[in-house]
């Protein structure tokens, strides 16, 4: 029977909550530099919830190699994704254009799809209803090009 006074080998000494979230903020950025699949990570979180001593965590990590520097990001891997500016921006006029865009993209291709299959249903001429989606497309990018949400170069 081990004595108190005994040192404890480093594999079996107790991890803490502190170091969990820094193991697992390793396999987060083991998915952004591609080393890891959302799957991989998701079961390999739930084993580092789990761990309860210094070799559980190193199992979990172990065939990951050393840390990835702090400069290998998901932009230095993909420099396109790096070089796009985003459209609209963060602030809550870029928010705003970016859902009423969609929206309006949806209600353009519901209303051209069905306008499509009605027109195609028939023998005569269908009248281009979808034309009356167009005004409130205008009136977006007349709001985008005076400036509203748009993303400051």
């Amino acid at each position: 029977m081990p004595v108190v006074t005994d040192p404890v080998p480093p594999s079996q000494l107790r991890v803490s909550d502190a170091d969990r979230a820094l193991v697992e903020t390793r396999l987060r950025r083991a998915v952004e530099v591609g080393q890891l699949e959302l799957r991989e990570f998701d079961e390999r979180a739930r084993l580092v919830w789990g761990a309860r001593t210094r070799g559980d965590l190193d199992a979990v990590t172990a065939d990951l190699g050393p840390l990835p520097s702090p400069e290998v990001t998901a932009a230095s891997v993909h420099p396109s994704r790096r070089d796009r500016s985003p459209v609209f921006s963060d602030t809550g006029g870029g928010t705003a254009m970016r859902v009423l865009t969609t929206i309006w993209a949806c209600v353009l291709v519901v209303n051209v799809v069905t306008w499509a299959a009605v027109s195609l249903g028939t023998v005569d001429l269908v009248f281009p209803w979808p034309l009356f989606v167009l005004t409130p497309g205008a009136v977006l990018l007349t709001l985008y090009v005076a400036g509203i949400g748009r993303h400051e170069d």
